[in-house]
């Protein structure tokens, strides 16, 4: 049980379940948000326009009916949200790609700046350090520079 218990407090403390945790809540809220302005303000905006009764309901019997209102409703809400999320997306993927691409130019940057610390031997053709005066690989006097 102790074993279970330290797998699961583990599992609990990493960061991805925590931001999961925060993203749920987080959009449960804004949710609300939506679903009030659709009921709030878009709902009866479109009352306005012909007559048109969106919180109606179809009877089919006395006690039966189609609550198309409602349909329509949850439609609104979820093209709402997927534009809302669509929109927030393509903002954090132009932020990482812009962050990507400065990380890259202050890496080029940085490799154009410093000065070279090795050297190609004109003997054996070896890598050696730019400050050798004899090839560690084939023990040539190299000439002065």
């Amino acid at each position: 049980m102790r074993k279970f218990l330290k797998e699961f407090k583990e599992f609990i403390s990493k960061g991805n379940v925590m931001d999961l945790a925060v993203g749920v809540i987080i959009g449960s809220a804004f949710s609300n948000i939506v679903k009030s302005l659709t009921d709030n303000i878009i709902k009866p905006i479109i009352d306005c326009f012909g007559g048109a009764n969106i919180q109606g309901k179809l009877y089919l019997t006395e006690e039966s009916y189609i609550d198309y209102g409602a349909f329509i409703s949850a439609v609104i809400n979820f093209l709402i949200m997927a534009l809302i999320i669509f929109c927030i997306i393509k903002a954090v993927n132009k932020l990482m790609s812009i962050s990507i691409v400065q990380e890259i130019k202050n890496l080029q940057a940085e490799e154009e700046e410093k000065p070279p610390t090795t050297k190609i031997c004109p003997y054996c053709k070896s890598e050696i350090p730019i400050d050798a005066v004899k090839c560690c690989h084939c023990t040539s006097d190299l000439p002065e520079e």
